[in-house]
């Protein structure tokens, strides 16, 4: 029995470049947001909610003064939890074992595992709000008010600007231009032109000013085309884009 053998067809990739290019634009914040979460304990839940809504006012009474307005301050989850104590009974016909043991080990009376008793406690109102300010500047000012009048931050700050879409596509443009600038000066050196674009691949990033960062730290990483710029809000675009030659 003779062995069948595959035919190998190998092609010859068209002629092309493959450049990468590379922007950042800058852009000064016109907002922030930040989230907290106000939370209050009582022995019942009406009063563990009250006490939750004492201290939202107060909230809003102390950043008043700050030029922060109530609609500033958005409600994203409200929960009341009960806080609850299990209660084990005793472990009996076992040498005076501890109630604890018996725990442990889930039995009762030298039998199978029991469900424990429940003694209800105390109930736990919490509140999850979105704060947004309109003077970023000012918005440590504004935490530190919040945070006095007796609520807590959950995460970090982020910035925003009034146009975020139009400074996404500036960045990419750019970086689309840089791509072709690239590939245009290649294809010179190799006594040839650009023709069409073959695939093009893109990625954003949006920080406070981590781009330049991360580049200072790992050079390696990025390519020499973008200057070095430090912001307050950076767009960094990457396009990857091949090109045929003629």
């Amino acid at each position: 029995m003779t062995p069948a053998y595959a035919q190998r067809v190998q092609t010859q990739p068209a002629e092309g470049v493959t450049v990468v290019g590379e922007a950042i634009r800058r852009a000064s914040p016109e907002s922030a947001e930040f989230l907290i979460e106000v939370s209050a304990n009582a022995p019942t839940a009406a009063q563990a909610i009250r006490d939750q809504n004492n201290r939202i006012a107060q909230i809003a009474q102390a950043t008043q003064t700050l030029n922060i307005q109530r609609s500033d301050i958005q409600t994203i989850s409200a929960n009341v939890y009960n806080v609850y104590a299990p209660v084990m009974p005793a472990l009996q016909g076992f040498g005076g074992g501890s109630p604890q043991l018996g725990a442990a080990l889930g039995l009762q009376h030298g039998g199978l595992g029991m469900q424990p008793e429940v003694q209800f406690g105390s109930y736990q109102a919490k509140t999850l709000m979105r704060v947004t300010v309109r003077e970023p500047n000012r918005v440590g000012e504004i935490l530190d008010a919040i945070t006095r009048a007796g609520a807590t931050l959950v995460g970090s700050f982020t910035f925003r600007v009034s146009d975020e879409s139009g400074a996404r596509r500036a960045a990419l443009e750019a970086a689309g231009r840089d791509a072709r600038a690239k590939a245009e000066a290649l294809a010179q050196a190799a006594g040839k032109q650009i023709g069409d674009a073959v695939s093009i691949t893109e990625d954003i990033i949006a920080c406070n000013g981590a781009y330049t960062a991360l580049r200072n730290a790992v050079p390696y990483m990025f390519g020499p085309a973008t200057p070095p710029l430090a912001g307050e809000l950076e767009y960094y675009a990457r396009v990857t884009a091949s090109f045929r030659l003629q």
